[in-house]
C-alpha cells in the first residue's frame, strides 16, 4: 500500500513553503502521512504509546512548516516558542510495524497566545488514536506566555473553521 501524500484541505490557504506546493487544498485539515518503522515498535511491533505523540508532533510542525513559518524562525525572527501546555489522548487501537498512518491536524480554536488542535491518528480510515492538544507561545527566552505575533496569528486564523 502506498503512503499517502502530505496534504492540506483548506479553502482560503495557498502553501507557501516550498518543499511543499504540492498540497491539496480543500478544507481546513492538514494530512501528513508516517510509516511506522521497526524502531516505533515494542517486541510485539504494536507501536509504543509514546511515539503517537512524536507522530502528532511532527504533523503539527510540518502543518507550521506549510504556513511558510519554520521552527527556527519563530526564535530568530519573531522571539517565541509554542509549547504543549495540554494534551488530552484517548488510543483507540494499535498502529503496528510497517502501517501507513495519517496524521490529521485541525487547528479549532486561536487566542491571544493559545492555540488548540484537534488530531488523529488513522490508518485507511479507521482512528487510532484522537487528541486534543493546546499550545502556548511563549517568549523564547523566558518561557513566558506572549500574544502570537500578528503574521503568524493572521495566517493561522484563516485556518479555523468558520
Amino acid at each position: 500500500m502506498q503512503a499517502p501524500s502530505p496534504a492540506i484541505k483548506a479553502t482560503t490557504m495557498q502553501v507557501r513553503a516550498p518543499a511543499l506546493r504540492n498540497i491539496r487544498v480543500m478544507s481546513n485539515q492538514f494530512i501528513w502521512p508516517i510509516r511506522v518503522y521497526y524502531e516505533d515498535t515494542d517486541g510485539a511491533g504494536v507501536v509504543y504509546h509514546a511515539n503517537y505523540l512524536k507522530f502528532m508532533e511532527r504533523a503539527r510542525t510540518e502543518w507550521l512548516r506549510s504556513l511558510g513559518f519554520e521552527q527556527t524562525e519563530l526564535r530568530t525572527k519573531f522571539g517565541v516558542l509554542f509549547v504543549v501546555r495540554r494534551l488530552k489522548l484517548q488510543y483507540r487501537r494499535p498502529a503496528c510495524f510497517n502501517d501507513s498512518l495519517s496524521v490529521i491536524t485541525q487547528l479549532v480554536k486561536t487566542g491571544r497566545s493559545l492555540l488548540e488542535f484537534q488530531q488523529t491518528i488513522q490508518r485507511n480510515d479507521e482512528i487510532l488514536t484522537e487528541a486534543t492538544v493546546e499550545v502556548v507561545c511563549v517568549d523564547a527566552d523566558q518561557f513566558k506566555p506572549v500574544g502570537i505575533p500578528a503574521p503568524i496569528r493572521n495566517t493561522m486564523k484563516m485556518m479555523e473553521p468558520q
